[in-house]
């Protein structure tokens, strides 16, 4: 076999790898300083899906309605995904509370885009999931929507935080860090109040019957199981660039891009790597 022929082979193992039944996002924030948009375009570029779930929080119409930072990527993965509509793909459109603007329009479909408030979802392997974006469950969204502004504030502090530390930290070869998620992650009420939302979305689950929930909202990935409810969170692309994906056989599993792609990246050339992202 040619080396040419080798290289186009270990493109398509790699497109193979990133072929999925069905895609989970949420939490982009376009429009927004610190949406990953090029890091997304880039997943999406890759990934391929029969659905896409977009749940919720994927415009941050909060920022636009103050002044919105809309970048040309921003526009790339709005393109992008209208374009997998386009060619055949369910998108379903959850919408969030930074984009609830969108939800006087569920129930109706744009071609082959579906808003909905939330959504019941099947596996291939029969495993019912409850779809939902949870600000629903967050008492101070729901109560106190001063409250949540403020907090919207301060959230856009530490990310503006970030950036002079990680520009640092990058000219030192270093990856990544999230003072936000670190904060997350050590302060007692942050920790209590993933907690108990958590809880929450999980009980809903246990209410319809449901094997487990997806949703998202609180920029925190995961996949656990609570009293015997699987539970999942699509993280966000603001900070942490994660998403949820299915199987062919119906595996559900949280996918950490930048991990990701080191991975798939790790066994392609260069020429491979161009092909594959080109797709």
């Amino acid at each position: 076999m040619s080396e040419r022929s080798e290289s186009r082979r270990a493109v398509t193992d790699a497109r193979a790898e990133m072929s999925y039944r069905t895609i989970f996002i949420s939490d982009v924030h376009l429009g927004t300083r610190a949406a990953q948009a090029p890091a997304l375009l880039d997943f999406l570029k890759r990934a391929e899906a029969d659905t896409y779930y977009l749940v919720g929080d994927i415009i941050d119409f909060w920022k636009v309605r103050r002044g919105p930072v809309w970048l040309q990527s921003h526009n790339d993965v709005i393109q992008k995904l209208l374009r997998k509509s386009r060619k055949g793909a369910r998108i379903v459109y959850i919408p969030g509370n930074h984009d609830e603007a969108l939800r006087e329009y569920c129930g109706l479909n744009f071609g082959s885009v579906e808003v909905r408030r939330d959504a019941i979802f099947e596996t291939a392997a029969g495993k019912k999931y409850i779809v939902m974006h949870g600000d629903e469950f967050d008492v101070v969204v729901r109560y106190a929507r001063w409250l949540a502004f403020l907090g919207d504030r301060s959230y856009e502090l530490a990310l503006w935080t970030n950036r002079p530390l990680n520009w640092i930290r990058d000219k030192l070869g270093l990856g990544y860090w999230s003072l936000s998620a670190y904060l997350k992650g050590r302060v007692k009420t942050a920790v209590n109040f993933i907690g108990e939302f958590e809880s929450a979305l999980s009980d809903v689950a246990r209410r319809h019957e449901a094997d487990g929930i997806i949703c998202g909202h609180i920029h925190h990935a995961a996949d656990r199981i609570i009293d015997g409810v699987h539970y999942m969170n699509c993280g966000d692309w603001v900070e942490s660039a994660t998403a949820i994906v299915e199987t062919h056989s119906g595996e559900l599993k949280v996918l950490h891009w930048g991990i990701a792609r080191q991975s798939s990246d790790a066994s392609l050339t260069d020429e491979d790597t161009s092909l594959a992202a080109a797709a």
